[in-house]
């Protein structure tokens, strides 16, 4: 069948046409509510499917009810609009071109595990910052069709704080990236429309919200962030190790990562130095890491950790034991164990390091080097699970260990030293 000439009527804004013109191998489109993400998406989705004749696609959404009540519809008009035939199979969750016999999957993230299949020729994923990292890694691993004409997988978004997007797409660009920021008020079709959308949005958001949703802007999460005191201009500096300071270890026992912070004490100021985060490691892993990065610890070491670490595994040994005689094999001539029987309440823990991010008197009394990007995105990403004093910590499996291991020492070391008259556990009236 001779394929038809799709009646293309889409004239796209400044940012769209960035996006659909960059070849990057990977590009994303992160914009404020109206700034046509939708459009700009779907009509990628058409491209795509028409540059790769006989070829398979994805149309992804983070959930199965957004694909189904805004993706899809979305695609459905752009499709329409253009002119283009296809058949939808509700079934199957697919449609086909009749023009180019190519294939569009639609597909939930929700669930990774279920990405996996066929090689696709492009993928697509509307409002990427709700959905896994996870996901967005299966669907690249399924990039792989030899016979694509075009290779390709992209997404739309409106930002989400210093999230895995921001830090994959912006802060620190994986190799074969790209992305467009759509700029605040730029759609003026919507605004011919519609003069006050944005105005009267001012009155419905408070700052930060109106920030992110309507000019596009990266913040931290404010609203149910664990750590809320924590600001980058205040609490991030270049934190040198002085050879005339104790040299602290802060662990966070997990196997994968196995993450621990490399601390140092002036005063009342907490310093953090150094992260170092191992990949499918054990607390073996870790002493040895550390003493090839800080041969000064065989001078002496303070180590911190929670009451875990006096548990035994099946093997008879507790992660105590492994740090002891690990380091005792590297020659290091005093360890001391700050560890307790028991741990604090997480709240109590959370507001001690808190109160060292900023008290009440406007004290700063932690600062953070800036080589711990995995401790300063847990400042900014981890938050409580809403309505409890629980840390999440099913969110994103890469956070919360650094920020827990700082804890953990804050506490031992500062803990007493906090006035905790009429605490009870409770709230105090």
């Amino acid at each position: 069948m001779a394929e038809r000439k799709l009646n293309l009527t889409y004239t796209p804004l400044d940012s769209q046409f960035n996006f659909h013109v960059s070849k990057a191998r990977f590009k994303g489109f992160s914009g404020p509510i109206g700034s046509g993400k939708s459009a700009a998406l779907c009509q990628e989705v058409v491209k795509l499917a028409y540059a790769n004749h006989g070829r398979t696609g994805l149309l992804g959404a983070p959930t199965f009810a957004m694909l189904r009540d805004a993706t899809l519809p979305a695609l459905l008009q752009t499709l329409a609009e253009a002119g283009a035939e296809y058949e939808y199979n509700k079934s199957e969750s697919l449609l086909t071109l009749k023009d180019t016999d190519s294939t569009i999957l639609l597909r939930s993230l929700d669930e990774p595990d279920r990405l996996r299949g066929t090689n696709l020729a492009w993928f697509a994923v509307d409002e990427l910052t709700y959905a896994s990292e996870e996901a967005w890694i299966r669907l690249e691993g399924r990039l792989r069709d030899p016979k694509a004409e075009k290779l390709c997988g992209c997404a739309v978004w409106t930002p989400r704080g210093y999230d895995w997007v921001w830090r994959r797409f912006i802060g620190k660009p994986v190799e074969g990236y790209a992305v467009v920021l759509a700029k605040p008020f730029e759609n003026v079709h919507m605004l011919d429309k519609t003069p006050d959308f944005y105005e009267r949005l001012k009155h419905s958001y408070d700052p930060d919200f109106y920030a992110q949703e309507v000019l596009g802007e990266y913040l931290a999460p404010k609203g149910g962030l664990v750590y809320s005191q924590f600001d980058r201009k205040r609490n991030v500096a270049e934190v040198g190790l002085d050879g005339s300071k104790a040299l602290l270890w802060a662990l966070d026992f997990n196997v994968d990562p196995m993450s621990s912070l490399v601390v140092q004490i002036e005063g009342e100021e907490v310093r953090v130095v150094d992260e170092i985060v191992l990949r499918r490691a054990g607390t073996r892993d870790a002493c040895l890491t550390l003493l090839k990065r800080y041969p000064e610890a065989r001078a002496g070491l303070r180590i911190y950790a929670d009451a875990s670490a006096h548990r035994e595994t099946t093997a008879g040994w507790s992660d105590r034991d492994v740090l002891q005689d690990t380091l005792a094999e590297s020659g290091v001539r005093r360890v001391d164990f700050r560890i307790p029987k028991g741990n604090p309440p997480v709240r109590r823990r959370v507001e001690l390091v808190n109160a060292k991010l900023l008290n009440a008197a406007g004290e700063v009394g932690l600062r953070v080097d800036l080589r711990c990007g995995g401790l300063i995105r847990d400042f900014e990403n981890v938050m409580w699970v809403e309505g409890t004093h629980e840390i999440d910590k099913r969110a994103d499996g890469q956070l919360t260990h650094l920020s827990d291991a700082l804890g953990y020492l804050v506490w031992e070391e500062f803990h007493e030293s906090v006035k905790t008259v009429g605490y009870r556990g409770g709230r105090l009236m």
